[in-house]
């Protein structure tokens, strides 16, 4: 089952994952929020969106724009609606 950590925690661990351009994404209901800040991070990506971010707060320790997911993406993306990727640092694995 595919989990993302961070410094020490558990950040999402799902079954339910989506793989797009290699990345994993997690449903919105396998996240522990308690580590997710919004930002106002924003990048747009030619196929899927308009892509918002998360900086990862965890024990302390801030990973700025380190979880992004897309709220409304272009129709080639519908599958990841709300799923949330990871890089900078967390470690997925499959």
């Amino acid at each position: 089952m595919p989990k993302a950590t961070w410094n020490g925690a558990v950040l999402a661990e799902s079954d339910s994952c989506e793989v797009v351009d290699g990345n994993q994404y997690f449903p919105a209901e396998s996240l522990n929020m308690e580590y997710f800040n919004p930002c106002g991070t924003t990048a747009t990506c030619g196929w899927k969106g308009l892509a918002n971010y998360y900086t990862l707060d965890v024990e302390g320790e801030q990973n700025k724009d380190a979880a992004w997911y897309y709220a409304d993406p272009k129709e080639a993306a519908s599958n990841i609606k709300g799923y949330v990727a990871f890089w900078r640092g967390v470690t997925v694995e499959v």
